[in-house]
C-alpha cells in the first residue's frame, strides 16, 4: 500500500488551501472528498452571495477575479475548481471516510464506509461543519416537508412556509421566497434577527416586515410539527399558536461532525464540542492528526471562517515540513 506523507479528510476550501501548501513543500498527500470538490458550497442556495469579500475567500495566491465585490455560490464552485485544476491536486472523490486509526508503526489507515483503506504518516481532517445541522429534536422534525437545507424559491411558491431561526440563511431563504410568492413566516427564539445577519438584507428583511409581506414570531420556540402545520411557544407568555406550514425549513446552524472525530481519536470537550489542538500548529491530541478549517470550531461556528481556516493549511504545512510555523491571524469581523 502507498504511504502518503498526509491524508487530507475533506475537499472544500480549506481542504483545498492545505492540498496546495503540501503540493508547495513538496509533501506526498491526497485529499479524499465525500461528494465532488467544494460539495458543501454546492449544496448552498443557488442564488447565495457570500458574505466575505472575493480577496477573503481565495486560495492558493490565485486572484477570485470577479466584477462584484462579493462572489455568488456559482463563481466561488468555479474558482475553486479552477484553483485544484492549476495545482493539479491529487484528490480521490465520493469517498466517505469513516474513520482514521493511528497503528503501532506510527502511520494511519483511513478508512472509507466502502471499504477503501488508504495509509499516511499523518491526518488533516478538514471536513467543515455543514453536514450536521443542528437538531431541534422536537416531535415532526423528520417529517418529509421538513429540511435543515434551503436550495431555491420556486417549489414553494404559493403554499405557506415557516422558517425557524433569525441568521442569515433565514433571513435570505424569507427574502427570495416571498419574492417567489410563497406566504412566509420567521418563527426566532430572540427579540430580533441576529446582529451577524448581512448588512446589506437588513433594512431589506425588516421594511417587509413592517409592511407585513414577512410574518414574524420573536421569542418563539418550535414545539412540534405536523403535516401542514407548526407548533410555536412564545417564551415570554407561555402562549401556544398553529402555524399553517406547507413547508418547514429549520435553518439553525450546523456543527462539525463531533462522531468522525471521535472514532479517529480526538478529545472534544463535553459542552463546547471543541477538539482538543495546539492553537500554533493545529496538531490534535492524536500526535501526527491536524485540524484545518471550521472543523475545529466545536459549537462556535461563527468564529472560524474560510478566511482565518485558510491561514491554518500554511501553519499545518510549515510543522510537516519542519519548518518555522507561520502565525494564523485571529480574524476580528468578516468584511
Amino acid at each position: 500500500m502507498h504511504i502518503y506523507d498526509a491524508i487530507i479528510i475533506g475537499g472544500g476550501p480549506c481542504g483545498l488551501a492545505m492540498g496546495v501548501e503540501l503540493a508547495k513543500s513538496g509533501l506526498d498527500y491526497l485529499i479524499l472528498e465525500k461528494g465532488n470538490l467544494t460539495e458543501s458550497i454546492r449544496r448552498y442556495p443557488r442564488r447565495m452571495k457570500f458574505f466575505s469579500t472575493a480577496e477573503n475567500i481565495e486560495i492558493g495566491g490565485i486572484p477570485f477575479a470577479i466584477s462584484d465585490v462579493k462572489a455568488n455560490r456559482n463563481e466561488a464552485l468555479q474558482y475553486y475548481r479552477k484553483v485544484a485544476g492549476y495545482y493539479h491536486l491529487n484528490f480521490k472523490l465520493f469517498v466517505d471516510v469513516d474513520r482514521s486509526e493511528k497503528q503501532a508503526d506510527g502511520t494511519f489507515l483511513t478508512y472509507s464506509n466502502d471499504g477503501q483503506v488508504f495509509q499516511s504518516k499523518n491526518v488533516i481532517l478538514a471536513t467543515g461543519y455543514f453536514d450536521v445541522p443542528r437538531m431541534l429534536n422536537v416531535p415532526g422534525e423528520n417529517l418529509p416537508h421538513v429540511s435543515h437545507y434551503y436550495d431555491e424559491p420556486f417549489k414553494y411558491s404559493y403554499t405557506n412556509v415557516v422558517l425557524v431561526g433569525g441568521s442569515n440563511s433565514s433571513v435570505e431563504a424569507a427574502l427570495e421566497l416571498y419574492r417567489h410568492d410563497a406566504k412566509v413566516t420567521i418563527v426566532h427564539k430572540e427579540a430580533d434577527f441576529r446582529t451577524k445577519v448581512k448588512y446589506w438584507l437588513v433594512p431589506d428583511v425588516k421594511n417587509r416586515v413592517k409592511e407585513g409581506k414577512i410574518h414574524t414570531r420573536f421569542n418563539s420556540v418550535t414545539r412540534a410539527i405536523e403535516p401542514g402545520r407548526l407548533l410555536i411557544e412564545n417564551l415570554e407568555t407561555g402562549e401556544q399558536e398553529w402555524l399553517p406550514a406547507d413547508f418547514v425549513f429549520l435553518l439553525v446552524g450546523y456543527l462539525p461532525d463531533e462522531h468522525l472525530l471521535a472514532r479517529c481519536g480526538v478529545t472534544l470537550d463535553p459542552v463546547t464540542k471543541v477538539p482538543e489542538y495546539d492553537s500554533e500548529t493545529f496538531e490534535t491530541n492524536v500526535p501526527g492528526l491536524y485540524l484545518c478549517g471550521t472543523v475545529l470550531a466545536g459549537v462556535f461556528t461563527e468564529k472560524v471562517f474560510i478566511e482565518n481556516g485558510r491561514e491554518h493549511a500554511a501553519a499545518i504545512a510549515d510543522h510537516l515540513a519542519g519548518r518555522e510555523v507561520r502565525k494564523v491571524n485571529e480574524l476580528i469581523d468578516r468584511i
